[in-house]
């Protein structure tokens, strides 16, 4: 069976038969392929949105007889990357016999409970809300999704008519409700009354569509979107304007970034006043195109009206009062003008919580915005870590097209605040949050540690993204910093990195690495100057060349990029941490060593005079002093390992185990090593410290502070 893909316009066919015939006869498997076709196009379901199922017979385990069993989604996860193991195996009979002990309405929250009493592979995922919505209606394949086409009609004032008249009553209707037991029933209602329909619209929610096969279900799903879509293009091209047309026009882009990069740590700030929070910025067309027009007053506190979208954005945004093109270099003034704009928002959200919450509400949450709207410039998302925040911005866009869309056909609606709060502040949705992980110790903050695509710069980066924080990889080398970034996409993820290629004698480079962390991030929080080289000279043999070398690399950059990233953390007005990488050079006097070991000793009185100056904006400024880590390390190349060897009467072979017999603890140093120190600084239990030198030697008795 072949579909005609020139049909589809505004969706993605994707359906490859010769795959699909490789899974012939293993309905899961299709089910599990045709989840990972729909999730892998936007246009059809948002991010970990929506659901699929299929029903197949299998032989229950307890009595060999064949059963109906029906596989599908299981709470949490996303259809795009869905696995086997992410779905949740239920007996249908039994499922549906849980009809006999439904109390109402009003008692539905505890259906979910029960769930577990149907459950046929025990392996399988906790089944979730959405599981009696396929389960009480009768096809082999169901497809839930969320496509912006289809929500736009769905939250139309006149959406349930528009419905009838697009598709000839093949579709069919049910009004606003949250999911749950009692949607399910409602579903099959509607079928039992309208037989033969190819789907049903959930009024202000999505889209449901079904079929005998895999195949089948996946063209119907396709086939209604695309019909919507259709649908909603040619009005836009009847209306010849969307939003009621542009108030203004956008900065053009290099400005958007520019204004982007001064005004994000400002916004973190605010938006960080109860949790520190990443930030994410887009200048999508869209959202450009929203964000200008004549309607966006209007329609941006009405908030959004999909549950997944506001679950996400909160009940609606705050839009700025700042002109697109107005001088942000006056911090002090702009944080005036916000400060009234951010108190405003907080009162009105926890006005809507007073007057929505019920007896056993959770309590109030952040009552901070998710999405700020830059009129001119674009869209700012700030949460927990950098997926959230990208997500969120993901969803704002997907409310702006149903918007669009709704406006174009008749008139947009949004879920009145109680059926919002009734989502948001859902016991189910709380206890779902209750079991996520805790944060970790550096969840929430943006590290940048230069020369970290090797050696200890990238052991600290990767102790830091293993405790949670978002890291700016940089290094000189654009090869060696690829290699790095590819690394850390691969362990921690994409929202988790981004990359800056740095040479730290550059002011250029510091602020293009400094504005890269703000746009990608919102600001930045840990700086480790760790960037450095080493020559290896006796005091006739040093050349200017050396000497400048040594100094504006270890010295200058380490002041310069202190000197940027400060110029940010005193906008978000959240403290910081600086960690300079140093040595026990610093303090110890050998031979050969008079231009790196001088540059080192001003590195570490450079550290004391700037945690004396930043101690009152709360930016700790501390020293790791490690010794001899050859491991992977920069520092050995050019000559210096030939020439530290030369000066103790060794070979470079002989080095390591030179410098471990030395120490008082007899051990080899790591980067590892110092990146657990630069860990233990930023942690939380040194929280009150700053200006320390912390030794990770192995233990020099000549380079004790003293």
């Amino acid at each position: 069976m072949s579909a005609n893909t020139t049909q589809f316009k505004h969706v993605s066919y994707l359906w490859d038969e010769a795959k699909a015939a490789e899974l012939a006869g293993d309905e899961v498997a299709l089910l599990i392929y045709r989840s990972n076709l729909l999730g892998a196009d936007l246009r059809l379901t948002n991010y970990g949105g929506g659901n699929t199922s299929c029903k197949v017979i299998d032989k229950d385990p307890l009595t060999g007889k064949d059963v109906e069993v029906m596989w599908i989604k299981g709470s949490g996860g996303d259809i795009g990357t869905l696995k086997k193991s992410g779905l949740a195996a239920l007996y249908v009979d039994r499922l549906r016999s849980l009809t006999n002990v439904y109390r109402g309405i009003e008692f539905e929250d505890e259906m979910v409970a029960l769930f577990n009493h149907s459950i046929f592979d025990l392996d399988s995922k906790a089944p979730s809300i959405d599981t009696p919505l396929h389960g009480f209606l009768p096809f082999k394949h169901i497809d839930h999704l969320h496509p912006d086409a289809a929500i736009a009609i769905a939250a139309a004032k006149d959406g349930e008519q528009i419905t009838k008249e697009l598709f000839g009553g093949t579709i069919g209707w049910v009004g606003w409700q949250r999911p749950g037991f009692d949607l399910g029933l409602q579903l099959k209602e509607c079928l039992d009354n309208n037989p033969g329909i190819r789907g049903i619209m959930l009024g202000s929610h999505g889209l449901f569509t079904w079929g005998d096969t895999a195949y089948e279900s996946y063209i119907n799903t396709l086939e209604v979107i695309e019909k919507c879509a259709e649908y909603l293009e040619q009005s836009y091209i009847k209306n010849g304007s969307v939003f009621g047309g542009a108030k203004l026009e956008s900065l053009p882009e290099t400005d958007r970034k520019k204004q982007a990069v001064a005004l994000a740590p400002i916004l973190r700030g605010f938006c960080s006043s109860a949790t520190k929070m990443i930030g994410h910025f887009t200048d999508d067309a869209r959202v450009l195109e929203y964000i200008n027009s004549n309607d966006l007053e209007r329609l941006a506190p009405m908030g959004t009206s999909c549950p997944d979208h506001f679950l996400r954005t909160k009940i609606s945004p705050l839009v700025l009062e700042l002109g697109a093109g107005d001088d942000l270099s006056d911090v002090d003034a702009i944080k005036a003008k916000l400060t009234p704009a951010f108190e405003a928002y907080r009162a009105m959200y926890t006005d809507y919580y007073n007057t929505c919450k019920h007896p056993n509400s959770p309590a109030i949450r952040d009552a901070n915005p998710v999405v700020i709207l830059y009129p001119g410039v674009g869209m700012f998302t700030f949460a927990k870590d950098k997926q959230t925040a990208r997500v969120a911005a993901e969803f704002y866009i997907n409310a702006i097209n149903v918007m669009k869309g709704a406006e174009a056909i008749s008139e947009y609606t949004s879920l009145p605040h109680q059926e919002a709060f009734d989502i948001e502040y859902w016991l189910l949705e709380e206890a779902k949050l209750q079991r996520m992980p805790k944060p970790k110790a550096l969840s929430g903050r943006v590290a940048l540690v230069t020369g970290s695509a090797g050696g200890i710069g990238k052991a600290i980066a990767k102790k830091f993204a293993e405790e949670g924080a978002v890291v700016v990889l940089n290094d000189m080398n654009a090869e060696r910093l690829q290699g790095a970034y590819d690394e850390f996409v691969k362990q921690f993820g994409k929202d988790a990195v981004t990359t800056a290629v740095l040479d730290v004698t550059s002011e250029t480079d510091i602020q293009a690495a400094v504005a890269t962390a703000t746009l990608a991030f919102g600001g930045v929080d840990l700086i480790v100057n760790n960037a450095g080289l080493s020559i290896s000279k006796t005091i006739a043999g040093h050349t200017e060349k050396d000497w400048d070398l040594l100094y504006d690399v270890l010295v200058k950059g380490q002041f310069f990029v202190t000197q940027a990233a400060v110029d940010v953390m005193k906008k978000q007005a959240m403290g910081g941490d600086i960690i300079n990488i140093v040595s026990k050079n610093a303090l110890v006097s050998g031979p050969n060593n008079a231009g790196y070991g001088s540059a080192k000793a001003a590195q570490l009185h450079l550290s004391r005079l700037n945690a004396a100056e930043l101690g009152a904006d709360r930016i700790r400024v501390n020293v790791v002093n490690p010794d001899a880590v050859i491991s992977d390390s920069n520092i050995w190349a050019g000559g210096w390992a030939e020439g530290r060897a030369k000066a103790y009467g060794v070979t470079v072979e002989e080095l390591p185990a030179y410098y471990a017999k030395r120490t008082l603890l007899n051990e080899v140093i790591l980067p590892v090593d110092i990146a657990n120190a630069c860990f233990a600084i930023t942690g939380g239990l040194l929280s009150k410290s700053t200006g320390n030198v912390i030794n990770v030697d192995g233990g020099v008795a000549a380079g004790f502070v003293r």
